[in-house]
């Protein structure tokens, strides 16, 4: 969750004000996640939305700075910094292999149910067995793996 601004903090760079808007809108749409009943689900599967929000947020500004090289460092930095962006899941992303990572905890064996496996969602889906719907369990990613 972003920071609060107040009056102690530096202004944002130069810049912010363009994607201001768009960071505004990922803010609202986290809101109404949390705020979403929880009634009928389990308990990781209420922090979905969540996770799809930040995932997705993340990666905006990782496509703003990397891809169309629409923002500056200093920008860049300062989002990271503010807690815009998930530092961790976006140096995985410059890895190769890990392009389309979900989140940062499908990658940790010690989460899993197997000593040194990964998460379902990273095995490719041309080596899961029949027309298997896979679903993460922690984040419900059905497939990340860059081989697909």
């Amino acid at each position: 969750m972003p920071k609060i601004r107040t009056s102690r903090t530096k202004p944002p760079p130069e810049g912010f004000e363009e994607i201001e808007g768009i960071l505004d809108d990922y803010a609202r749409a986290m809101r109404d996640a949390e705020n979403e009943s929880h009634e009928g689900k389990r308990v990781k599967e209420s922090l979905w939305p969540i996770m799809r929000i930040a995932h997705t947020r993340s990666r905006y500004i990782y496509d703003l700075y990397y891809k169309r090289e629409a923002i500056s460092k200093e920008l860049y930095d300062w989002l990271l910094k503010q807690g815009y962006a998930d530092a961790n899941l976006i140096a995985k992303w410059k890895r190769q292999g890990y392009e389309k990572l979900c989140c940062v905890r499908c990658i940790q064996s010690r989460d899993m149910n197997y000593s040194g496996s990964a998460c379902i969602c990273r095995v490719p889906k041309s080596q899961v067995k029949g027309n298997q719907v896979v679903e993460c369990v922690h984040c419900g990613c059905r497939g990340c793996s860059s081989a697909d």
